[in-house]
C-alpha cells in the first residue's frame, strides 16, 4: 500500500509539532510512502531515508500550490493532507484522507477579510466533501466542524494529541538566560491568541509583584499576515518594555526550561482546536491558567485555573492567587499523571492508523 501525504507545514508551530510526532510511526506501516515538501527541511530527520520526497515548496493557500498539486501526488492507494488546504482539482489517489485541526478562519473571531474568509471556507468545504476520513483534534472542533462546513459527523473522527511527558518532566541543564522569577505565555502573536488581555491584566498588577515577575513571551513576534499590531503599541503606552521580555522563536528542545523555570504558565486564547502548550505546562509541572473559551477546557480538565477570556481583571486576580500560593496543590498532584496519559502520541498515532485501516478495507473490498 503507497500512502502520499502533503508535509509543508513541519515546522509551523503548531500543525509541526504534529506532523513531527506521528510521521515516523505513520510511514513504519506502509510499504512506500512519498511526502510532499521542501527536501532540505526534510533531509534533517532520521526517517527521511525510509520516504521518497517529492519537491514542493508552493505557498499554502496559493493557486500556484493547487495547479501543481495533480502533478505532484503520484498514483497512490491514500494521500494525507494535515491541513485543511486540501487538492481541489482531482489527484490520482484511490483514498483521501485530511486533519483539520479548528475551522478559526470561519469564525467572528478570525481578522480575515470577507473575501479570504469566502476562499477558506471553500477550501475547508472542498476537504470535508471529498476526504473519505477527516481527523480533529478534539470534541469542539469535531462539532465547529459539523456546525461550519456540514460534514458528514461519521466522516469526523476525534484524535487528540499527545504531549511527550518524560520530555518536559526531566529537569533540562541549559545555559539560557531567564529571569529569576516569571510569568510565561508561549504562542504566536496573533489577534485570536489574546495576548492583549494577558497584558492589561499584567499591567494591572502592584508595581512589587511587576518587579519581582517579569513577563516572558515566547513565539514569533513578526512576519503574520494576521499579526496583532496593538501588542506593542500597549506596551509602549503603559511603560511595560522594562518589565515584558520578548524570547523570539526558540527551538523545540528548549522549551522544557522556558516551563520548568516559569512561576506560571498563562494562556488567554480565544480560541483553540486543541491546546497543547497547556499539557506541556502541566508536564513540566508548572501551574496554568488559561482562558476558559474553545476547546481549553477539554484539554485542561480540573487541573488549570480558568478565567473569562474577555475579563483582564478576572485573570489579573486569578494570576495573584496563584502566585500567593504556588505549585500543585496534593489533589491535581494526584490526577495529574492520569490526565496527562490520555493524551499520548502513541494512542494518536494508533488511531490515525485506525482511520487509515478503515478506508483502505474499502479499497480492498471492491
Amino acid at each position: 500500500m503507497k500512502l502520499v501525504i502533503d508535509i509543508r507545514l513541519i515546522n509551523a508551530s503548531g500543525i509541526g509539532t504534529y506532523i513531527k510526532n506521528v510521521i515516523p510511526d505513520i510511514i513504519s506501516e506502509f510499504k512506500t510512502v512519498t511526502v510532499l515538501g521542501n527536501k532540505n527541511e526534510i533531509e534533517k530527520f532520521d526517517w527521511s531515508r525510509k520516504v521518497e520526497i517529492v519537491e514542493f515548496n508552493s505557498k499554502m493557500y496559493s493557486l500556484t500550490g493547487q495547479l501543481l498539486y495533480p502533478f505532484k501526488i503520484p498514483q497512490c492507494d491514500v494521500f494525507w493532507c494535515p491541513h485543511f488546504n486540501f487538492p481541489i482539482f482531482p489527484i490520482r489517489a484511490k483514498k483521501k484522507a485530511v486533519t483539520i485541526h479548528d475551522v478559526n478562519h470561519l469564525t467572528g473571531i478570525s481578522p480575515i477579510s470577507s473575501l479570504k474568509k469566502k476562499y477558506a471556507s471553500f477550501l475547508y468545504k472542498n476537504a470535508v466533501r471529498k476526504a473519505d476520513v477527516i481527523f480533529t483534534v478534539s470534541e469542539f472542533s469535531k462539532k465547529e466542524i459539523v456546525h461550519y462546513t456540514i460534514a458528514e459527523l461519521e466522516k469526523v473522527k476525534v484524535v487528540y494529541c499527545g504531549v511527550d511527558i518524560p520530555f518536559f518532566e526531566e529537569e533540562k541543564q541549559s545555559n539560557i538566560e531567564l529571569p529569576k522569577d516569571f510569568l510565561l505565555y508561549i504562542g504566536n502573536i496573533k489577534p485570536h491568541k489574546n495576548l492583549i488581555v494577558l497584558l492589561q491584566a499584567y499591567n494591572s498588577l502592584n508595581s512589587s509583584l511587576k518587579e519581582k515577575y517579569k513577563l516572558l513571551i515566547v513565539g514569533k513576534k513578526e512576519g503574520f499576515i494576521t499579526g496583532d499590531n496593538q501588542i506593542e503599541e500597549y506596551i509602549k503606552t503603559n511603560n511595560l518594555e522594562k518589565n515584558i521580555i520578548f524570547s523570539g522563536w526558540i527551538q523545540d528542545q528548549d522549551l522544557p526550561v522556558y516551563y520548568q523555570k516559569a512561576s506560571l504558565f498563562v494562556f488567554p486564547s480565544l480560541y483553540e482546536g486543541f491546546g497543547l502548550p497547556i499539557l506541556e505546562s502541566l508536564a513540566a509541572k508548572t501551574p496554568v491558567i488559561s482562558s476558559s473559551a474553545a476547546s481549553l477546557p477539554e484539554i485542561g480538565s480540573n487541573l488549570v485555573e480558568y478565567f473569562d477570556p474577555n475579563n483582564d481583571k478576572e485573570l489579573a486576580q486569578k494570576i495573584m492567587n496563584v502566585l500567593k500560593n504556588p505549585g500543585f496543590n496534593n489533589q491535581v498532584s494526584g490526577s495529574l499523571k492520569t490526565h496527562l496519559e490520555k493524551f499520548t502520541w502513541e494512542k494518536s498515532i494508533k488511531k490515525h492508523l485506525q482511520g487509515f485501516y478503515d478506508i483502505l478495507y474499502l479499497i480492498n473490498k471492491k
